[in-house]
This record gives structure tokens, sequence and C-alpha cells, in this order.
């Protein structure tokens, strides 16, 4: 069958479609590039374009003189046709799926390196970024190796280009032999990327290459099972930045991915992570924090619960037995099952204490059942403890934020931990029913579950169990590890949040942070005082809100004065200085906001020609430089000629934070016309500047106002439109706001019907409703006695 067809550059981000990028001296360099996931390769060829389809493809493509050509597979041959026409071949490809198929054509220029298997790695950008693209070059090449060594199976293509294109949606996607990716996802530059941004580039690129296992080599039936490529992806990240850059410390960041999960998942209106998908909008809505994150923790605490040894076997077995092929859920569950042999469970045993490991390799451990109550089941368990001499009763149910009938029908198969005033070893259980009950050998004083966080539920202790927790941290701390001081944190918050703790029980729990030492601790303390901060400052609930920022500043006082204005030490401690520093600059502290001035004065002055500003403050000083217009006027200014998207980024970020309502008018205005700022960035900025109170209500109205402009430019479904929905409303806290959004989503019924992101919005604001009418006088009293 032979067709002949012509067709336009798509509009927007997807299928074949036209970008462009300006050079230092302003001129406007086009290039075409392809994203065709999950479902626009049928815009740029006909074509079967379901993930079950697979096929070979052999590409041609004609170019001028000036334009390089690139594609999944190397170049074998260029035909020259006319004076300045060019036509060049590609070798075949595996047998892949439609939306993995990818080319560009540009001006771009490459570096390249090779992996220790003869694998050729390139790095493509235009070539004024070109110097930014070396960092990238060294991850991917170490990446790649780990994963073949990993998995135990070959990269499978001769080549892995990896491009930086100019307009891009998403963060990146993992084309087969020719990943994509947005600047601020490959691009590293020393002068203006800090900790964090570092963090994100090494993630992503370890991201995608996992997917040319995950994914690619195998793929999903349907994109209902989409986490089977995402989840593990996401997972995959930790493992192999853990072991090619240790001293990212990435496995702390992990706490943060769960964390997220959760979020969502105490909310009605999460799904299953394995849901139905059946029109391009839907399936678009499935990449999201339930594939991504909440996949992610559940494979974490499956490795946990197996041993790494039986889960890396486990899933070799399953990439070597579906390569080239699809796979559903099913299939990932039989190949871990399958590695439990006898001889597995000599070694297993060896190093787990058998007695306790009995249920391990029973009859009845089937690992199917245990694992479909995690992925065909929305939501997220709760867990009551309520401990009693030797006995610890525990009872299991549905953790939800908000107030729905109670319902039976949700069961769990959860892979309990624990430790134990008295413990030597973790304790392990698997509970399957509603409740039951552990019976230890003595008594104990205290009991903690979720060792580590390796768990995905939420834990409260009933009785005493909250003082005990709250005395022991006062008194010694460091009986808990770090990771189980977070997820101390953070269980207590999300139980006052649904309703279950007291606010002033979470808040006495937080009195111990000024003994705390770990960095990932205080973070989590912070951030979830910042977040209660955050609402008292919106809702203009003034005496509380300075009570409680008063409160912040002494008590977080010493740490605060600590933090040096520098790039030195480890990424955990330049992230809390980069956090640290902002929040008090944010909160007024005047010792921060005269050097945040100073430094950006002096940056100033020079023209922005020597930047005197170490990379981990950039965020913070720009945001203050920003409260004045001349600093304004400048940081845009400096935005038009910037050449590091990371830049750019923390630019954007800073001209949100201003309290000029023209000027956050000017910000959104140059958004949508994307000449200065790219449409790529408008969904950021408007989220940026819904989360400043001053312009939250005016991010608001933009986007009702825009609705129509918007959904041109960004489909629905796509993570745009949701962080333009979910995030501008997010912090809404009243009646009156609750039913305008409503009345929104009604007047656009048609548009957003099939999608869950409004469900999404709507609960969020009923949920800080409750939260307001439940906590505010607690909180006052609380602090007028703190």
């Amino acid at each position: 069958l032979s067709i002949n067809y012509v067709a336009s550059f798509s509009d927007g981000f997807y299928g074949f479609y036209k970008s462009t990028y300006k050079t230092r001296d302003g001129q406007t360099r086009l290039l075409a590039s392809t994203h065709f996931e999950p479902t626009a390769a049928r815009t740029a060829f006909p074509c079967f374009d379901e993930p079950s389809f697979k096929a070979n493809y052999t590409i041609k493509i004609r170019r001028e003189e000036q334009h390089i050509a690139i594609s999944n597979m190397p170049k074998v041959k260029t035909l020259q046709l006319g004076s300045n026409l060019f036509e060049d071949h590609f070798a075949e490809t595996v047998k892949m799926s439609t939306y993995l198929v990818a080319f560009i054509i540009s001006d771009f220029q490459s570096i390249s390196g090779t992996t220790s298997s003869g694998i050729v790695v390139s790095v493509y950008t235009n070539p004024e970024k070109l110097t930014q693209a070396h960092y990238a070059l060294e991850v991917a090449v170490k990446i790649l190796e780990f994963y073949e060594q990993y998995f135990g199976i070959s990269y499978p293509l001769p080549k892995q280009d990896l491009v930086a294109v100019p307009d891009f949606q998403s963060g990146a996607m993992e084309n087969w032999g020719l990943t994509t990716y947005r600047e601020t996802s490959l691009l590293y530059d020393p002068e203006a990327s800090s900790a964090s941004d570092k963090l994100w580039v090494t993630m992503v690129i370890g991201h995608e290459l996992a997917h040319q296992w995950f994914g690619n080599l195998v793929t999903m039936e349907w994109w209902n099972d989409l986490w089977l490529n995402e989840g593990f992806a996401r997972y995959m990240e930790f493992i192999s930045v853990d072991a090619t850059y240790p001293e990212l410390q990435v496995n702390d960041h992990l706490l943060d991915t769960c964390f997220a999960a959760m979020g969502r998942d105490a909310m009605n209106s999460s799904r299953p992570i394995s849901s139905r998908a059946e029109n391009p909008a839907q399936i678009k809505e499935m990449f999201d924090t339930v594939s991504y994150d909440k996949g992610a923790c559940v494979l974490h605490m499956l490795r946990n619960f197996l041993t790494e040894e039986v889960f890396r076997n486990g899933i070799i077995r399953y990439l070597k037995k579906h390569s080239y092929k699809n796979a559903k859920n099913k299939d990932l569950w039989d190949s871990l099952a399958n590695v439990r042999n006898t001889e597995q469970k000599k070694k297993v045993c060896f190093v787990l204490h058998c007695s306790q490991y009995d249920y391990y390799f029973s009859e009845h451990f089937d690992v199917a059942k245990i694992m479909d109550t995690w992925t065909v089941q929305k939501g997220l368990p709760l867990i009551i403890v309520e401990q009693n001499g030797k006995r610890i009763k525990i009872r299991q149910e549905r953790f939800l934020k908000g107030i729905f009938p109670d319902d039976p029908q949700f069961l769990w198969y959860i892979p309990l931990t624990y430790i134990t005033s008295h413990s030597k070893n973790i304790g392990r259980h698997l509970m399957k029913n509603h409740s039951d009950t552990i019976e230890l050998e003595e008594g104990i004083s205290w009991v903690k579950f979720n060792v580590d966080m390796n768990g995905y539920y939420i834990v409260h202790y009933e009785g005493n169990g909250w003082d005990n927790i709250i005395k022991l941290l006062n008194e010694n701390h460091t009986l808990f590890s770090y990771k189980d001081r977070a997820n101390l944190i953070h269980n207590a918050f999300q139980l006052v949040s649904a309703g279950r703790l007291s606010l002033d029980r979470a808040l006495d729990l937080t009195r111990y942070l000024q003994h705390e030492t770990s960095n990932i601790v205080l973070l989590k303390g912070l951030g979830c005082l910042e977040v209660i901060y955050r609402m008292m400052e919106r809702r203009n609930i003034s005496d509380v809100t300075e009570s409680l920022k008063w409160y912040i500043l002494q008590y977080f006082k010493p740490v605060i004065d600590k933090q040096t204005w520098s790039d030195e030490g480890s990424v955990s401690q330049r992230m809390l200085r980069s956090d640290l520093l902002e929040l008090a600059c944010d909160l007024q502290y005047l010792p921060c906001i005269q050097k945040a001035n100073e430094l950006f004065s002096k940056w100033m002055e020079s023209g922005a020609k020597i930047s005197n500003i170490p990379s981990d403050v950039l965020g913070t000083v720009y945001s203050v430089g920003a409260k004045t217009a001349a600093g304004w006027n400048f940081l845009l200014d400096r935005y038009k000629v910037s050449i590091s998207a990371a830049e750019q980024r923390k630019i954007y970020s800073a001209l949100a934070s201003s309290k000029d309502v023209s000027k956050l008018t000017r910000l959104l205005e140059l958004g949508m016309e994307g000449d200065i700022i790219k449409i790529q960035d408008l969904p950021s900025v408007i989220y940026s500047v819904s989360t400043n109170p001053a312009g939250q209500r005016l991010a608001w109205d933009f986007v009702k106002k825009n609705w129509s402009r918007l959904l041109e430019k960004f489909p629905l479904g796509s993570f745009s439109i949701r962080i333009i929905i979910v995030g501008t409303t997010s912090q809404f806290s009243s009646k009156q706001e609750l039913e305008e959004v409503k009345l929104f989503f009604q007047s656009v019924k048609e548009e957003v019907s099939q999608l869950r992101a409004p469900q999404i919005a709507l609960e969020n604001i009923e949920k800080n409703i409750r939260w307001l009418e439940r906590n505010v006088a607690v909180l006052r009293k609380w602090l007028l006695e703190n």
C-alpha cells in the first residue's frame, strides 16, 4: 500500500511542528521537530496510531544545505538532488510503536561521546548554547552504561541523541534513539543553574533513558496501563542517579515524590493507577501524579517488600520476555512471582530471618493479588494503631481529606514495617484484613510504623501514641531516622487536614525542629508551616499571619542566620539554603532583604555584565530586586537577552512576585503574546502569578477571560491545561470563590465534562474551606501560647 499525502506543520507542540529561537543578534531561526505521544503521529503520517501496533520505519528527509536532519536511527547516506537540496536516508528502525518515531530539521550543533559498549551519545542544541551541553553528555553516557548493566540487556540502537528543543510543552520525550527535552531539562549553565536545577537535569535524563527499556522495548498494551512506562521510568530515575551520582543524594527526594502522590490520592477525585482512558483528552490526563509519582512509590514499596534481588530479577525477566512487544499489569506481576523459586528462598531467608517471612513464599503469596489492591483501586490506606503493652491492634480504612460516606469496600494488602522501643530488627507484617493484631514478645513503650517511609500509607496513633512520639522527639529525636522524622511530620499535618488530629498537636510536634540537623526534615517542617502561613496571608487573616511570620522567623532564626550566600556545601545544604533564604526574604526578614538588595544593586549597576550572585540564591535575589519598578524592568530586559533557560525561569518567577498589579498584568500579556516569553512558559507564568497574593484574583480572571484562546494553544487534558485549571484555583478558600469556580466550569461544561481537573480544583477549594473552619481558632490560640 503506498500513500502520497501532504500536510501542514501542526500548530502548538504536538505532531510535526515548527519551533523558533532567537540568536544573540536578534535573528529568528526556524526548526521543525516532532512530538507524537500519545496520539499525534497520525497528524504527521498515515498510521494505526496505537501503542500495540508496532512496525519498522525507514525515514528519508529532504532539506536545504544550511540544515541538518536527525531521526531515531543514524544517517546512512545523503543524496544531492539540486543546488541546495539534499536527501538524508536513515537506517531502518527496530520494531516500535508510532508514538516513538521522531525527526528534527534544524541548524543545531552537537557534542558527542561514546559509552563503553560503543554507543555514540550526542547532545544537540542551538549553537550559542553548546557550552551548556557538556553536563548532559556526561550524565547520558554514565546512565546509559548503568542501565545496560542493571537490566542485563544491551541498548539495541547504535546511537542515542539528546536534543534541547526551544518550544516544548512537557519536560522531555523518550523517542527511541532521539530523546527530546525542554531546555531547562537538558542544559546546565554553571553561572545560573542552582543545585536543584542540576538534580532536575540529571533525573530527567535518567527518566528518558530508562524509557529506552521501559516503554520503548516493552510498551504498555493500551494507555490505561501508562504507569508501566511512567511509574517505572520515574522510579528508575532514583535507582540510576543514586548509582551514578551518589553525591546528589537523590533518595532523599523520593520522600517528596511520595508526599506529592499521597496529597493527590487523599482526594476523592483521585483515580486508580490503572484506569480507563478512551479519547485523546482522557489519555493526555493519564500523564499525571498518579501514573508517575504514585507508580514510583508503589514500586518502591514492592522492591522493599520483595528485596532488591527478587525485584531486579523479576523486572529483567519481564523485559526479556516482552521485548519488542506489549504488556499489561498482569505480565509484570507474573514475572515477579516466577522469580521466587526455591533457590531464591534460601538466599532471601538468609537475609530476612525466615520466621517472620513465612508468608513470603507460602502458597498464598500472590503478587498479583497484593498489587491489584494498589493499582486497580484508587486512594491510599490509613493505618490506625492502638498499642497496649505487647499487643498492637491495627485497623485500615481509606484515607480521605474530605467528608464522604464510609466506604467499607476498600481493602489493601499492606506490607507493614515497624520499629519499637525494644526492637533490634525491623518488624514486618502483611496486613490482609480490615483489622488485625500484632503480638510482640515483650511490652514496649512506643511503636513507629512505616520505617523510613518505604510504604505507601498514612499512620495514625490512637490513645497516647502521638503524645509519646512528640515526647520522644523532644527528648532525643535521633531515635528515629531522618526519613522517619520527615514521615512523622508529614503524617501529622495530613491527619490535621483530614480532621483526625488537632492542629495544636501537629504544631507541638514541630517544636523539636530547633534541634534538627537534617536538611530534608527541616525543609519538610518549614514547608508545612509555610503552607499554613500562605493560607492565612491569602485570606487576609492579618493577626494570625503576623504571629505566624514572627514565630517562624524567631524559631528558625539560628538556622537562617547560619546560611551563607554562596554555592558551597552538599546538594541538600544548597537546596536548604535556596528555600530558606527565599522564605526568609518573603517573610520580610531584614538581614535577608538587605543582603539580596546589595547583591542585586551591584549586578544591576554593572549592567548584568558581571554576575556576583551565586546560582543557589539567584531566584531569591531576583525576587527581592523585582519589588522596585526599576528592578522589575531591568529583569525583563535581562530576560530578553539571556541565553540560559534556567536563568529565564528564575526571572519570570521573580517578575511574578511583584506586588504591582499593572506589572503582573503586563507579565500575563507577554506570556499570551508568546514573543518575548515563549508560549510553552505561559502556564507556569499564570501559576506563578496566582501563587502571589497580589496576583491570585488577577490570574483567575485572566484564565476565565482568555479560556478559548488558552484552548487554542494547549490541548484539553494536557499538563498545561491542568496546571492552568488546578494551579490558579488551588489557593481559593471561601464559599464565594467555590461558587464562582463552579459557575465557570458549568459555563464551559462541553469542553471540560470528560476531564478530572475541574473535580480536583473544586475538591481542593472545599478542603481549604474546611481546614480554615476547623483550624483558625486553634492556630490563633496556639500562637498566643507559643
